[in-house]
């Protein structure tokens, strides 16, 4: 189990608190320079916090605090975490095999054995055949391989990734997936993946951090995330694209800019006649081609068809608004539906999600989601 709790003042704000329990797949998401690739460097030692607590297997490898400074410190060597660069950083000059045989060096194991673990950890890679060529030598997909295998070739406590899959093509990638999918079963330990790329994140986390300006804005498992963000900030960061405002009363909401009334669940959280900001999942939608008595008319804006899939942008009449809707070609075919046609749209308000609108520095933003 990793427990991670920090916090860093300006210039380099950081307060980040996470846990990844060992066989578990913990996903950093947020903008470029939010923090992400910090709080991995933190975690291996590479970089220092001021204050806080890092906790790797009921070990204490950081810890300090404002009253007595730094208590606990451990290097990156005493730490053992296997760590994949963006960038590979491979060494040019050495075989695949000599790369994996870096962190073996200081072991207990003689010469013969040393190169039969490395030969090892490049067979369990897939990529055993390629043990003497250089990095110039390899495809991209290649040398994550074994930047991957020597990562993994001192058998850390904990394994972090930092975009390990942005600089290889998609098939590439998916064959990565596996890999790391594989490799999950076998090794039990935390791993923690900086990411981009939501799809990823939702495809392989079991939980998801968000982190925006140095700040873990919100931690949850994939699908609370996506359809129970905390607030507007995190449903930006996390791609909701149907995000609206409104007023929220005993559970009436209103919808800015449009004469729009919901029915929502009161959960007795949010204060008399509250801003808030509110999303609906696609599952909420449903899209007529005749009017119903609780039906919105809409007109189809723009229809962008993805192979078997369609993204529909709706404006809502009499208003500023507009709503996505993802459906199968199919769906749209038998909807007859092209631009400029006049359709319904239904929304269930048992879907709504609201949320208040909450400045960053909210202490709220650090409770877990769930």
């Amino acid at each position: 189990m990793l427990k991670l709790k920090i916090s860093q003042a300006l210039p380099n704000p950081l307060q980040i608190t996470l846990e990844c329990a060992a066989g578990q797949l913990h996903a950093l998401v947020g903008p470029s320079g939010s923090g992400k690739t910090s709080t991995l460097r933190t975690i291996a030692g590479l970089s220092q916090a001021k204050i806080g607590k890092i906790e790797c297997n009921g070990e204490t490898w950081f810890e300090a605090n404002e009253l007595a400074g730094v208590i606990q410190n451990l290097s990156p060597a005493q730490r053992s975490c296997g760590f994949l660069f963006q960038q590979y950083a491979l060494f040019p000059h050495l075989s695949a095999l000599e790369n994996v045989l870096i962190p073996l060096q200081n072991s207990a194991h003689k010469v013969a054995e040393r190169k039969a673990l490395a030969q090892d950890w490049l067979g369990r890679m897939g990529i055993a055949e390629l043990a003497h060529r250089f990095p110039h030598q390899l495809s991209g997909g290649q040398q994550q391989r074994v930047a991957l295998a020597r990562a993994l070739a001192r058998q850390p406590k904990i394994l972090l990734l930092d975009e390990p899959f942005s600089a290889v093509d998609a098939p590439t990638r998916q064959g990565l997936y596996k890999t790391l999918a594989d490799l999950r079963k076998d090794l039990n330990i935390p791993i923690v993946l900086v990411t981009h790329d939501l799809r990823e994140a939702d495809l392989l986390a079991d939980r998801i951090t968000v982190i925006d300006n140095g700040i873990s804005l919100q931690t949850a498992a994939p699908q609370v995330l996506f359809q129970r963000p905390r607030n507007s900030r995190v449903a930006e960061l996390v791609g909701i694209s149907n995000l609206f405002h409104g007023i929220f009363n005993a559970g009436n909401l209103t919808w800015d800019g449009c004469d729009k009334t919901f029915s929502v669940a009161d959960k007795g959280k949010i204060p008399a006649n509250a801003q808030v900001a509110w999303v609906i999942p696609q599952d909420g939608l449903s899209i007529h081609n005749a009017p119903t008595l609780t039906s919105t008319p809409a007109i189809a804006a723009e229809i962008s068809v993805l192979g078997q899939i369609a993204v529909i942008q709706l404006q809502i009449q009499n208003s500023i608004h507009k709503i996505e809707w993802v459906a199968s070609a199919s769906e749209v075919k038998r909807l007859n539906m092209e631009v400029g046609s006049q359709m319904y749209i239904e929304l269930n308000g048992n879907q709504i999600h609201i949320m208040p609108l909450r400045p960053i520095n909210d202490p709220r933003r650090f409770v877990d989601g769930n």
